[in-house]
């Protein structure tokens, strides 16, 4: 699947053949076909592996009685973070498949992630709003769409923030952990004064 997710996001689906997957991935054609059945299917266990890990990190910070709503919101902003820099090639197939919208399935599947993450999403703010932590008339979605958006756009275009900040010098994994930051720092002062009374 690792290699089916670079391939997908290096060609797209449609310039991707099984073929190209078996050799990169030194396995048999048949292999694919035997575990996956087709390349829709491979694809469609892509999509489910990858959601089904942020539905599980939201669920165990909703369980978690330590963290304030707040605090909670936080997690959640350096999880996505962390997740679309370490998984760079689904986030670029992920974000693909938004703006195609043309397999029905995995249109779907994009579909039902998005609203059960949400529902997730809603019951940390409901959780805060009837603690007092969390100011009422909050828009869950254009908050996802603010966390998820900036993000997305400044790990995928980061060679443009790397040069017009004179970051040249610094290396891969330096630059990441500086970009790393300052899209935590930024998010979370953001989302303090949108979900709270205080400045």
């Amino acid at each position: 699947m690792e290699t089916a997710e670079k391939l997908f996001a290096e060609k797209g689906f449609s310039g991707t053949s099984v073929r190209d997957i078996a050799d990169a991935a030194d396995v048999n054609v048949a292999m694919i076909s035997y575990y996956f059945g087709s390349k829709e299917k491979l694809f469609e266990a892509l999509f489910s592996y990858r959601a089904e890990s942020s539905t599980l990190k939201l669920e165990s910070v909703i369980q978690d009685k330590q963290l304030t709503a707040l605090e909670k919101v936080y997690s959640l902003v350096d999880y996505y973070i962390d997740r679309i820099q370490r998984y760079p090639c689904f986030n670029k197939i992920f974000l693909r498949e938004q703006m195609t919208n043309f397999r029905s399935t995995t249109t779907a599947m994009i579909t039902d992630y998005k609203k059960k993450n949400q529902e997730l999403i809603k019951q940390i703010i409901n959780e805060g709003q009837k603690k007092g932590e969390i100011k009422k008339g909050v828009d869950v979605p254009m908050m996802m769409a603010t966390l998820i958006g900036t993000a997305s756009h400044l790990v995928t275009t980061q060679h443009y923030f790397k040069e017009l900040n004179n970051l040249e010098s610094l290396s891969e994994e330096e630059f990441n952990k500086y970009l790393k930051k300052k899209l935590s720092i930024h998010l979370k002062t953001l989302f303090k004064a949108l979900l709270t009374n205080e400045v």
